[in-house]
């Protein structure tokens, strides 16, 4: 008898590598995604609304639940976006407009705030974008905070620059004040910073790999990466074709958990919501741990992100 499949709620701003982890996820087949929340960030939440259910109905998932969360951080305006990174559309321009998936009613931290009580001591929650959806739901339903067993972090630069700033990393620098809710509610949190992200990187060869996967999904989201790769090659990593895998490694820490984590560091995650410093986050000493809510950082995977992306979407059978 196979064990039975772990329950994660994705939270995202559905950019290129957003696209990528929820590719994994849908294919991995130790998790099972039941719901999405989306956020601004890399576009705004509208497209990232539409790319992700663009994304699902590709993958042949019209059972999974979509809401639509916050179009700005708490408290101000949302006057960004990744342009250069991700596309005008932000998925490199393939346009991922569904034809029939449509998104729920509810707002996204309504979605988890059900989920949370469907799936008690069992859900765990992926935040891939801005934490705004998820500290709306710590203020609006802390009664269930308690239910959510992991949340997993995109985010955050501890030892090395940002990515948006000299000190901040893109999302944690998008809604700051949200970060600081989030890392200080009862819950347990694992963070993946750019500290480890910006070691797992996907080359030209691998998206020409990918691409050639049978079914819709994997020629869309090779397609899609040409952009992703311009923009690393020409801005981040010089002259080398090859584009960091943000939220695919956190995708595959959340899937697979202890198991994946060769090292990590209990601290409390402080983080600076104004002045020049506005998003950087920098550990807590002595406040790793309140109970069972454990704050770690992710140090190092016993796992390359390219390669375990690549195993497992060559391993589903995609709708053409």
């Amino acid at each position: 008898m196979s064990p039975e499949r772990i329950p994660i709620f994705v939270d995202c701003d559905t950019g290129i590598d957003d696209a990528l982890a929820l590719a994994y996820l849908l294919a991995e087949p130790t998790v099972e995604v039941v719901g999405v929340g989306t956020v601004f960030g890399n576009t705004s939440v509208e497209l990232a609304t539409r790319n992700t259910l663009g994304l699902l109905e590709l993958a042949g998932c019209d059972d999974i639940p979509v809401a639509k969360g916050a179009a700005a951080p708490l408290g101000e305006d949302f006057e960004g976006g990744a342009r250069a990174v991700h596309g005008s559309d932000g998925v490199g321009g393939v346009g991922l407009a569904p034809h029939t998936l449509r998104a729920a009613e509810i707002d996204a931290s309504g979605l988890l705030s059900d989920l949370a009580e469907e799936h008690s001591g069992r859900l765990r929650v992926l935040a891939l974008g801005p934490l705004t959806n998820l500290a709306r739901f710590v203020a609006a339903h802390p009664d269930r905070v308690a239910d959510i067993a992991q949340v997993t972090v995109m985010g955050g630069a501890f030892d090395r620059n940002g990515n948006v700033s000299r000190v901040a990393e893109a999302n944690i620098h998008n809604d700051p004040r949200a970060a600081a809710i989030v890392f200080d509610a009862a819950w347990p949190v694992s963070v993946v910073p750019l500290d480890i992200t910006m070691r797992h990187v996907l080359t030209e060869r691998q998206r020409a790999e990918l691409a050639a996967i049978p079914g819709a999904l994997p020629t869309v989201l090779g397609r899609m990466l040409h952009t992703y790769l311009d923009y690393y090659e020409n801005s981040v990593f010089e002259g080398e074709r090859q584009c960091a895998l943000h939220d695919p490694l956190a995708a595959v820490v959340v899937a697979s958990g202890a198991r994946v984590i060769r090292a990590d560091e209990p601290a409390g995650i402080d983080v600076a919501t104004d002045g020049d410093d506005w998003g950087r986050t920098s550990r807590r000493p002595g406040t790793a741990a309140e109970g069972t809510a454990t704050r770690r950082i992710v140090l190092d995977v016993d796992r390359d992100a390219a390669e375990t992306l690549l195993e497992v979407l060559r391993a589903r059978e995609w709708p053409s």
